[in-house]
């Protein structure tokens, strides 16, 4: 059987990866960990110990595979944390039939070489460079932690290497969820000691043409807040009879989009501001109705802030955004009565409320039985993903309520992840100080810390908070909590252990020209790595 020890033997496992065109939600990503958990099986180890080798099933179908290779008695566990999935090829245009193949991607891109971005073709003259979608982000961080389970089958380290790699990080992170209970469940079962949680996600850069090489003791989080706004639906031809929704988001578009008071500074690293990810009306079909119901959602990234925090800030956005809503109706309403004098024009006072008190209002009025059957019928009827989902069951609330309408309502939608930080944990510190000294010695390269991966990360449902305020409130306006969405503060509180992260270096995730540096990737790197373990393993923390 080939081995995963060499720069070529790494680059044929790569791209035997890359060619599972694993995008988040298809069959392919189904069969890449089917593939994974085919090669690791065939190994010795794991025909002598078939049951450490195992896949986890989603409630959805979709599996995340774990490979644990012990050593002795030893019961001190470095998690190597991946995943599997990749975001979608539409970006790649005419190309995109090739973008799961990498070594004729990059042929391709050498025969149209003038058509390709400067930077880009600065970098394919080096003849080090691979291009293909999910060959950064992350598969090529999975491959060398394959290469490190394979030395640790040949017994390379003093203690025990767990490989976990999940699906579904690029969309939920449902995997990594699941993984949760699924680690639990082995730490008991084979009495492990859970040292650190070694991630694999590539380097970032922080500008364009950075030059600089990262670790990463932590990792960003992030909140989806939702918007509904739920106007009062006329005839075009009497529009001050109501309120049109869209104009009631474009005020909250107002509010949040590149709102500064949103961003956070730590150290030297700073958030961007919220920006939307998605804004539209809920009207299905074209008629001279006015819109009655739009919504909004926002990119909100922080570092140390607390979720409730965040939460007040959006809450007051919500409330200027009612008052300017109701200042241009009246506004726009008094010139209008000065052309036409004698008409009189509604109150259009724009409420503000919180999901959870739409909830409470919903049940007060009909009963908590008939709202739950209203919203376990919406769930089997469930076909869309949990943004639409989401927002519809927010809408079937305001309709119950319509008479509290016009209103902005307040919610949140999955993905959420915590921002986490092992900065502060001498065990992390030592071994990163470590590793950053063994680089330059022997690479002649300089490793920068920075705290906070940018790009999110699953090691947000796995590292220690930084912030030790609850989530309750969050989780409480989140309308899919407990209906597909299942997470909660003492899920995160019982698998907490350090982390770091320590992958490859690549550039322009998610972009066409994603691509790999396969000289610090699959030369450097596996040495780094297999030190960083043995690092962790001799120098456990007390």
């Amino acid at each position: 059987m080939k081995r995963w020890q060499t720069k070529d033997s790494l680059v044929d496992l790569l791209c035997s990866l890359v060619e599972y065109p694993s995008i988040t939600g298809s069959q392919a990503e189904i069969a890449l960990v089917e593939y994974l958990f085919h090669q690791l099986s065939e190994r010795t180890y794991f025909q002598q110990n078939p049951e450490h080798i195992k896949l986890h099933p989603l409630d959805d179908g979709r599996r995340l595979l774990t490979a644990l290779v012990k050593q002795g008695n030893s019961s001190d566990t470095v998690v190597l944390l991946s995943h599997f999935d990749v975001v979608g090829v539409d970006d790649f245009g005419s190309k995109k039939n090739l973008a799961f193949h990498p070594k004729a991607l990059t042929q391709d891109y050498h025969r149209y070489f003038d058509e390709l971005p400067d930077p880009v073709q600065e970098d394919i003259q080096t003849g080090e460079w691979l291009f293909g979608r999910g060959i950064m982000d992350m598969k090529a961080g999975l491959t060398v932690h394959l290469s490190m389970l394979e030395k640790a089958m040949d017994g390379e380290f003093d203690g025990n290497i767990l490989l976990l790699t999940v699906p579904d990080e690029e969309v939920n992170s449902l995997g990594m969820l699941q993984a949760l209970p699924a680690l639990t469940e082995l730490r008991e079962a084979e009495q492990l000691t859970y040292r650190a949680c070694l991630n694999g996600e590539p380097m970032f850069s922080q500008y364009p043409g950075d030059p600089h090489n990262y670790v990463y003791s932590g990792s960003i989080g992030k909140l989806l807040p939702g918007f509904f706004c739920y106007g009062k639906e006329t005839h075009v031809g009497e529009p001050f009879a109501g309120l049109n929704a869209n104009l009631m988001v474009s005020y909250i578009a107002q509010e949040l989009e590149l709102n500064e008071s949103f961003i956070e500074t730590v150290g030297n690293e700073t958030t961007p501001p919220p920006v939307s990810l998605m804004q539209r009306d809920l009207k299905e079909e074209y008629s001279v109705q006015t819109p009655q119901a739009a919504v909004a959602m926002y990119n909100v990234l922080y570092l140390k802030q607390s979720t409730r925090e965040i939460n007040e800030k959006l809450l007051h956005a919500a409330y200027r955004a009612s008052k300017r809503i109701t200042g241009h109706y009246k506004s726009k309403a008094d010139a209008f009565h000065q052309e036409k004098p004698g008409l009189e024009f509604p109150e259009m006072d724009v409420n503000v409320l919180m999901y959870e008190e739409l909830y409470e209002e919903a049940v007060s009025r009909y009963g908590s039985h008939e709202v739950e059957r209203i919203q376990n019928l919406l769930i089997s009827q469930r076909e869309k993903g949990d943004r639409e989902f989401s927002t519809l069951l927010v809408h079937e609330l305001a309709a119950l309520c319509k008479d509290l309408a016009p209103m902005i309502v307040l919610f949140y939608s999955p993905p959420f992840y915590p921002s986490v930080s092992s900065k502060q944990d001498p065990y992390i510190q030592n071994t990163l100080a470590y590793v950053k000294d063994y680089t330059r010695k022997h690479y002649y390269l300089d490793l920068e810390e920075i705290e906070f991966f940018p790009g999110l990360s699953d090691l947000s449902f796995i590292g220690p908070s930084t912030s030790q305020a609850p989530i309750g409130t969050m989780l409480d306006n989140m309308p899919l909590k407990g209906k597909g969405y299942d997470l909660s503060e003492s899920m995160l509180q019982t698998l907490q252990m350090p982390i770091l992260n320590v992958g490859p270096r690549g550039k322009d995730p998610h972009q066409w020209t994603e691509r790999l540096e396969l000289s610090y990737s699959f030369e450097y790197l596996p040495d780094i790595l297999t030190n960083t373990i043995h690092h962790l393993l001799k120098n456990p923390a007390p």
